[in-house]
C-alpha cells in the first residue's frame, strides 16, 4: 500500500466512524434523584442540569443523580427503566438534550 492509499482508508474509517446510524435505537432518559426512589420502584425526576454528561452521574451536597433510560413517567416520577447507560442508542432528555449520538462510537455532549 502507499503511503496516499492508507491516508484515504484512515479518512474513510475515521468519517464512517464519525456518521451517526440513522437505525440507531432511540431512547429517551430523564434526570433522576437516586436517592428518591419509592418501594414501588419509582424515582423523582429532576432538571436535566444536575445530572452529569461525562458519567450520567452527579454526586453533590445534596444528593446523586442519574440519568434513569427507557422510563415510563407519570407526573414527575419516572419507573420501569434503568440506570444503566443502553450502547449504541441515540439518547435525547425529554427536554431535548443530546446525551448520546448512537451509532458506532456515537458519545456526544449536547446542549438543548
Amino acid at each position: 500500500m502507499t503511503l496516499g492509499t492508507i491516508g484515504l482508508l484512515s479518512t474513510l474509517v475515521v468519517g464512517a466512524c464519525a456518521v451517526q446510524d440513522p437505525f440507531a435505537e432511540r431512547v429517551t432518559a430523564d434526570c433522576v434523584d437516586l436517592d428518591s426512589r419509592t418501594s414501588g420502584g419509582e424515582y423523582l425526576v429532576v432538571d436535566d442540569d444536575r445530572c452529569d454528561d461525562r458519567t450520567g452521574h452527579y454526586y453533590g451536597s445534596r444528593g446523586a443523580y442519574a440519568w434513569y433510560y427507557g422510563g415510563a413517567r407519570r407526573g414527575g416520577r419516572v419507573t420501569a427503566g434503568t440506570t444503566v447507560r443502553p450502547g449504541g442508542a441515540r439518547i435525547t432528555s425529554r427536554s431535548g438534550k443530546v446525551i448520546q449520538r448512537g451509532g458506532f462510537g456515537g458519545r456526544g455532549r449536547g446542549g438543548g
